[in-house]
């Protein structure tokens, strides 16, 4: 799941989970482009209803702008994010950098947070399985 707003950040945020799921070995079944960060959760909700998705990963970049707006943003999506996954028992993780960063802060992260956000997937992913035995 891939927000196009402050694109510049994210396409080069999908090319890095890309190359990471691909040295992983994980099968990417869908790829999916919202307009902003708040909009994940509709599609990652209609995602973890498919019985081929065993987790979602989420590709964001939230930009301090002149107001708080960032920060509503952020918040109302992990919260919803969160709660779609404990609803669907399913990982979805939160490689949405942001809040309160500048546009030198979220190039700085595309790697590190793109990258986290594949592996958080696959570790949640083992330890859920291994708990629900």
């Amino acid at each position: 799941m891939v927000s196009e707003f402050n694109g510049k950040v994210t396409s080069r945020m999908l090319s890095v989970a890309e190359e990471k799921a691909n040295s992983m070995k994980l099968k990417i079944a869908y790829t999916c482009n919202v307009p902003g960060a708040y909009d994940m959760p509709i599609i990652v909700d209609a995602l973890l209803k498919k019985k081929d998705v065993d987790g979602v990963i989420t590709l964001g970049a939230i930009i301090k702008g002149q107001t708080k707006h960032d920060e509503v943003i952020s918040h109302s999506a992990a919260k919803s994010l969160t709660d779609l996954s404990i609803k669907y028992q399913k990982p979805v993780s939160l490689g949405i950098s942001g809040p309160g960063m500048q546009e030198r802060h979220a190039y700085a992260r595309i790697r590190p947070v793109a990258e986290r956000a594949v592996e958080a997937v696959v570790k949640i992913s083992k330890e859920l399985k291994r708990v629900q035995k």
